[in-house]
């Protein structure tokens, strides 16, 4: 598979880092990739067949899911496991849970490592990471540590600073929305007169005091306003809600269906089986909403849901990106058949955002350098933490930097469009010049995005070919080029290349259409995107058709 540009930016970035500070931090949201860039990096490294690596995950699917996505980047590299039930350091690659490996009696039994990697990277500064990672230390002084988190610690981020003392590139949400690999959030602060309480709510250690904040959120007439402003805004979507404490959140759950809203309530409290039941409900669509409490904020990714609210404040922007992350990914069609999901609205009644700053804010600041070369980097006068130039707060310490905020549109997520299709692996074709047909093609796959009737349609090869997304143009253009990159080698993807640009063979133009024939300016590739179109035009018009039935069902 090949990575996208900005994904081999990040690795080439990471591999800098560690060999220049033997360890280094990598920042990488939810829906860029991070697993395959970990996996990318890793890669590299055991290019020197004396290298041994470990892999640290806290959870078992973690574990499983890295090792198949390493496996994927990395098809020749013998792997292992090591968790509860299976304790194997045969691979050069070892996955390894955290909770296991950390015990005394499986340390001592631990091999020299060369490179140590920790994914989710926040939690280094649990005594079970420390223990691992200060034992790889002592084994092989000069082995390196490379972390990768989605949200990196924030406040005093001590835990961080003494495992990684700089950060080597850092992709924000709002570089995957413009891009489309994540829908466009659309944010609405409303004020419903608590704003001025919010602001005098007690901070503890960890967070606000969401006591104090139930005592300013939970009442008759700002539940009321919830639901009024989430009929105005968002009604029929699947929605999350996040709130203070469980009694708020009861109150909440019950003013929605008193409302004659299906709504579930799930928190800490509640039996595992329970709580599998009520998100079941909400996934089956008998609960249009979800009411949570501290439960849903990290690892719960159920893509239909296009609504979030917030009922709360946030001590830390990490917090607030994990919940509004939680309704920013893609739909894929296959899995949601008739499920169109443009945008996800969020409707922030306790100050969030206002406080942090907005997601389309943060998206428009700090552009990503131009170019190739090295990274121009800067030092956090907090932290000390070496940081990407372009970064606006620092990932180890939350200390942010002085920078020219622009407006909140969404102007930005468009005027990037044009520079998706200029940095992809692959060259685009406008099959028809009317940019409603855009093609491109490797040598074994080929993926377009096709508009009719008001939408978009992503489709990619196969047999038959498969539905890919469907929506705005941004989104389809995203699942198209990374079908390719999923199912081509970099042989295939070389925009340079110079047979592309040589004219249509025989063969070629002996089955082209003959309006095409006359076209004397059509390269080769052109004939090539051309004729992946004319041989799979029936099959493509069913599967875009068969998905516009599905919408109209669905609306």
């Amino acid at each position: 598979m090949i990575l996208r540009p900005r994904q081999k930016e990040l690795v080439e970035r990471s591999l800098g880092a560690l060999h220049q500070h033997g360890n280094t931090l990598a920042v990488a949201p939810t829906g860029s990739g991070k697993t395959i860039m970990l996996s990318a990096v890793v890669g590299s490294l055991l290019s020197d067949p004396g290298v041994k690596a470990c892999i640290l995950a806290h959870r078992d699917e973690l574990t499983a899911q890295n090792q198949e996505k390493f496996g994927r980047v990395n098809p020749n590299v013998p792997t292992s496991v090591f968790n509860a039930t299976t304790k194997s350091w045969a691979g050069r690659a070892t996955f390894a849970m955290v909770q296991t490996l950390s015990r005394e009696a499986n340390l001592k039994q631990m091999p020299p490592f060369d490179l140590l990697v920790v994914d989710e990277a926040h939690h280094v500064a649990a005594d079970s990471y420390r223990r691992v990672i200060d034992r790889v230390r002592d084994r092989n002084p000069d082995a390196k540590v490379y972390g990768v988190t989605a949200t990196p610690q924030r406040g005093d981020g001590k835990g961080l600073r003494e495992v990684f003392d700089n950060v080597a590139d850092q992709i924000t949400l709002g570089e995957l929305v413009r891009s489309g690999h994540l829908v466009r959030p659309r944010t609405f602060v409303i004020d419903v007169g608590a704003q001025d309480a919010l602001g005098h709510v007690r901070r503890t250690a960890s967070d606000f005091d969401m006591r104090e904040v139930e005592a300013v959120m939970n009442r008759t007439p700002i539940n009321e306003a919830v639901v009024e402003h989430w009929l105005d805004k968002a009604e029929g979507r699947q929605t999350i809600v996040f709130c203070s404490t469980v009694a708020h959140a009861e109150t909440v759950c019950n003013t929605f269906e008193a409302n004659g809203i299906d709504t579930v309530l799930i928190h800490g409290e509640l039996a595992s089986d329970e709580r599998k039941a009520r998100l079941a409900a909400y996934e089956s669509g008998a609960a249009r909403v979800v009411v949570n409490v501290a439960v849903l904020t990290e690892g719960y990714d159920y893509t239909p849901t296009s609504c979030v609210i917030l009922l709360r404040p946030s001590s830390y922007k990490s917090t607030l990106i994990q919940m509004i992350g939680r309704g920013l990914r893609a739909v894929d069609p296959n899995e949601h058949p008739g499920v169109v999901k443009d945008d996800c609205i969020v409707l922030d009644f306790g100050t969030a955002t206002l406080m942090h700053g907005s997601l389309e804010q943060e998206a428009t600041v700090d552009p990503r350098p131009k170019g190739e070369g090295e990274a121009p980097s800067k030092r956090c006068p907090e932290c000390f933490a070496e940081l990407p130039a372009r970064v606006a707060e620092c990932p180890m310490c939350g200390f942010g930097f002085d920078t020219e905020a622009k407006d909140g549109n969404l102007s930005d997520f468009v005027m990037t469009e044009i520079d998706l299709l200029s940095r992809s692996n692959f060259r685009w074709v406008d099959l028809f010049g009317r940019d409603d047909a855009l093609m491109a093609a490797g040598f074994s796959a080929w993926a377009g995005a096709f508009f009719l009737d008001g939408r978009w349609y992503a489709v990619g090869s196969g047999k038959p070919p498969r539905l890919l997304a469907v929506g705005e143009r941004m989104v389809c253009l995203a699942a198209a080029d990374d079908w390719l990159n999923d199912h081509e080698t970099a042989d295939a993807a070389h925009k340079s290349r110079s047979w592309l640009n040589q004219p249509p063979t025989p063969r070629q133009l002996g089955f082209l259409p003959t309006e095409c024939r006359a076209d004397f300016g059509m390269t080769r590739y052109e004939a090539s995107c051309r004729l992946s179109f004319e041989f799979n035009k029936h099959a493509i018009r069913t599967v875009v058709m068969a998905a516009g039935d599905r919408d109209e069902v669905a609306a």
